[in-house]
């Protein structure tokens, strides 16, 4: 007999899934990027396994105005698919899905004007075919406090359901699944150092549903309701800017036990990058099937593309003024608006968080075209075979895959293994 917690997971990723897989998984990865390196690594790991891959955009990433990535919803789904096509990866094996869609991107404005921008870009993730959308109301606006009470943040996720549900109507398209949640860790980590994080308290998760079940029913959208699959908590998972909150499943036991009072739902685990695979593990196995990872896969990409850089200058024989350490640092420091308001201390220390911190503000850079067009340059510096020594020597995460012939020690190949080599845990954990 399957226990609650099985039971919900199944009933759950059955309405995520529907008949996409032969064989239903105990969770799924989430991956959170606009990269394009990153989009294909997870899209190669999902036809490895033989899964779906679910693929997310955060609203910071891709909203009707085209955020850093310069792209929209409907942008994001051709980048994405394009990627697939290349691959031979079946369209109809990919979910897309919206991260933290809500007022956040404009909550310097006056409430109503945030409201109404995140209206209109759910209905521009909605209609552009993205199927799981995360309602993200929690922050507040103008004139209000950083947090907001449980009935406003309901009544305004009820809002944003409501305008979904109408979109879905209007171009023929199935109505999304939702994910709801107040206890959402920050977007991209936190910027403080992490000691010991409160594991939400079963009462808070229940008076989430509580409070959502009594606004989508004003709003007249209970059978949106019904499409909730998942609640976003804390289950005392975090990274900051230097260090990682790893998960311990001995302090979230009370957090679990609430699953069992919610039929056909799940929790959907944020910000677990960095966790090892035994934690991801026990997430999957405490209910927590949707694990959603992002900063830690560009962070391992930015770390092969900066053992690229090393090796290059080793193999030119002198020391490099065009390296892409010295680029990103230029851009970043032109335009400090992605990373100067999360690292703090003086210069020296904000540095090194410019480039090394696990949150990984560098991620907003990438598509910057010096930065995009310094990589180029960078990976064609290597014709041929990259000499294992010097993989050994700058490229620790791959070399071992290098050695048993696993990857090509190439440029590209390499960076995409370094990607993958953080991402294969979590197919790992997930995958029945």
């Amino acid at each position: 007999m399957n226990t609650p917690v099985e039971h919900n997971r199944g009933v759950a990723l059955k309405k995520l899934l529907g008949d996409r897989v032969k064989v239903l998984p105990r969770g799924i990865t989430s991956v959170c990027s606009a990269h394009p390196l990153v989009i294909e690594t997870a899209l190669r790991r999902a036809a490895s396994d033989e899964t779906v891959a679910l693929i997310e955009a955060t609203c910071n990433q891709v909203n009707q105005d085209g955020s850093y990535t310069g792209m929209t919803p409907a942008d994001f789904r051709r980048f994405v698919e394009d990627a697939a096509t290349a691959l031979g990866f079946p369209i109809d094996r990919i979910v897309l899905g919206g991260d933290h869609l809500g007022p956040n991107p404009w909550r310097k404005l006056p409430p109503e004007e945030a409201m109404a921008k995140a209206e209109a870009m759910i209905a521009a993730y909605v209609e552009a075919g993205f199927e799981k959308i995360h309602l993200d109301t929690s922050m507040g606006c103008a004139g209000e406090p950083a947090a907001l009470a449980d009935e406003l943040t309901a009544e305004r996720a009820a809002q944003l359901a409501r305008m979904a549900e109408e979109a879905a109507l209007r171009v023929g398209r199935r109505p999304p699944v939702y994910i709801i949640g107040t206890e959402v860790p920050p977007p991209g980590g936190a910027t403080h150092a992490l000691d010991e994080l409160d594991v939400t308290r079963p009462e808070a998760t229940k008076k989430t549903l509580a409070v959502h079940r009594a606004a989508f029913a004003k709003a007249g959208v209970e059978s949106a309701l019904g499409r909730v699959i998942a609640i976003v908590v804390q289950p005392g998972v975090e990274f900051g800017n230097a260090n990682v909150a790893l998960y311990r499943p001995d302090r979230a036991g009370a957090l679990i036990g609430a699953l069992d009072e919610m039929p056909g739902l799940l929790f959907e685990a944020h910000s677990t990058d960095y966790q090892p695979a035994t934690a991801l593990s026990a997430l999957v196995d405490g209910g927590f099937a949707i694990l959603k990872v992002g900063p830690g896969l560009t962070f391992a990409l930015r770390e092969a593309l900066y053992g690229l850089d090393c090796i290059a200058s080793v193999l030119a024989g002198e020391a490099r003024a065009d390296t892409l350490y010295a680029t990103m640092e230029t851009v970043m420091l032109e335009n400090p608006g992605h990373w100067n308001s999360h690292y703090r201390g003086p210069p020296e220390e904000q540095r090194l968080q410019r480039h090394f911190s696990y949150s990984d503000r560098i991620r907003y850079y990438w598509p910057d075209e010096r930065a995009a067009a310094t990589v180029e340059t960078l990976l064609a510096r290597f014709e041929g075979d990259i000499p294992e020594t010097l993989i050994s020597q700058y490229l620790g995460r791959v070399y071992p895959a290098v050695v048993a012939k696993k990857v090509l020690p190439r440029a590209r190949d390499l960076c995409i293994a370094a990607i993958d080599a953080a991402l294969e845990p979590y197919f790992a954990a997930t995958i029945a």
